[in-house]
């Protein structure tokens, strides 16, 4: 439906001599730009009815932390009455240490205060990981933070940072705000497990027949256990 490239791109602003900026600061010079033409984006999506679409936002961390364009972003989508719900994207063989682990819990936590707005986490290239991987990575799907805290710890050997480790543990524990799906492109129940979590946020499809939530939670467990249990016995 749009391209952002049709409104400028990162290889013309770096090519500019009056700008000079590198990857980073290009990238964000050109989201800071699209924030100030929305107007662009707003004839690009129309006003069709009844419209799913998925925005394919940039992995720049900056853009989610400490600069204000995504939220600017959100906020515009929502005054145009579009439901928004984010997908955080993880790479799944990046989180199979729990040090990794935490580091991509902290990233997917700082996108969602950023944007408030609900969010779902998704571990990525799960078609990718060994069958010992897939095993090991389950833990971490549903993990049990205090136990996490011991695998971590006895690493460091610096007091201070044990401390730290176990307060950041502690705090994802707590709280509960994190959790991830897997997500397996050659499985086709992978991806409709993400996709029903997805749909149920933002309301999609709210005139189908009318489904309890234990009904529905205990439907979505059967689901992600029936995926595991298949990958373990192949």
């Amino acid at each position: 439906m749009a391209d952002i490239r049709e409104l400028i791109e990162v290889d013309d602003v770096m090519e500019d001599d009056s700008l000079r900026f590198g990857p980073n600061g290009g990238l964000v010079f050109c989201m800071e730009y699209f924030a100030n033409n929305f107007n662009w984006l707003e004839e690009s999506l129309g006003h069709v009815e009844d419209d799913y679409i998925l925005f394919d936002c940039p992995g720049q961390i900056e853009l989610y932390t400490h600069l204000p364009v995504m939220k600017q972003l959100v906020e515009q989508l929502q005054q145009w009455e579009f439901r928004v719900c984010g997908v955080f994207l993880v790479d799944s063989q990046f989180m199979v240490e729990s040090f990794k682990f935490i580091s991509g819990i902290l990233a997917a936590l700082s996108a969602m205060i950023s944007l408030e707005i609900p969010q779902i986490n998704i571990m990525t290239k799960m078609d990718l990981l060994s069958k010992k991987a897939k095993k090991e990575i389950e833990k971490y799907l549903d993990p049990d933070m205090y136990s996490m805290i011991e695998d971590s710890t006895n690493i460091l050997k610096s007091k201070m940072f044990k401390k730290l480790t176990k307060s950041i543990c502690g705090l994802i524990d707590d709280y509960g705000m994190v959790r991830f799906l897997p997500f397996d492109r050659s499985d086709e129940e992978s991806i409709n497990i993400v996709l029903q979590h997805i749909d149920t946020t933002i309301q999609y499809g709210e005139d189908l027949e009318f489904k309890e939530p234990k009904e529905y939670e205990e439907d979505k467990s059967a689901l992600v256990d029936e995926y595991f249990q298949d990958h373990v016995n192949e």
